[in-house]
């Protein structure tokens, strides 16, 4: 009786071959990719706020920004294994917000799985309060190689 083959284990990647220069985001398709230089090292599944369509426009309206950000912070210590703060909220960003009378909201973060989860768990569906949530092992390979002032493009 044949059987069929068993799968085949994980291959292992590759370390990235230096700086993390560049992060794209795009928020249609859960999807990050990671650049070192001019070539695309990563591409990952994420997943991003309650309420992802469209820019943020204010405090928990449990969306992902859009637009060019930079990563401002590092945070070995998150809730979420770990952490890459974004710097948003940008000037126009405060601008919109003032305009619309309300809060633009803060603490936009790369980050992993909440740290009470068990190892390689991951939450399923769109769970942030408009953040960009990876896998932790991602997340630890990230904030290795990503230097302060990387530049986040989040595409709608």
């Amino acid at each position: 009786m044949l059987r069929p083959p068993s799968p085949a284990p994980p291959v292992a990647e590759a370390p990235l071959s230096g700086a993390v220069s560049r992060i794209v985001v795009e928020k249609s398709l859960r999807r990050m990719t990671v650049y070192v230089g001019d070539r695309a090292e990563r591409v990952w599944p994420v997943a991003l706020g309650f309420a992802p369509e469209g820019h943020k426009t204010r405090e928990g309206d449990g969306r992902t920004p859009e637009g060019l950000y930079r990563i401002d912070r590092r945070n070995a210590a998150s809730a979420y294994h770990l952490s890459l703060g974004l710097d948003y909220p940008r000037p126009e960003d405060r601008a919109r917000a003032r305009a619309a009378g309300v809060s633009p909201g803060g603490d936009i973060f790369l980050h992993g799985q909440p740290n009470e989860r068990p190892e390689g768990e991951n939450l399923p569906g769109d769970w942030t309060a408009g953040c960009i949530a990876l896998a932790d092992a991602r997340i630890a390979e990230l904030f290795a190689a990503t230097p302060l002032g990387t530049v986040v493009e989040i595409r709608p």
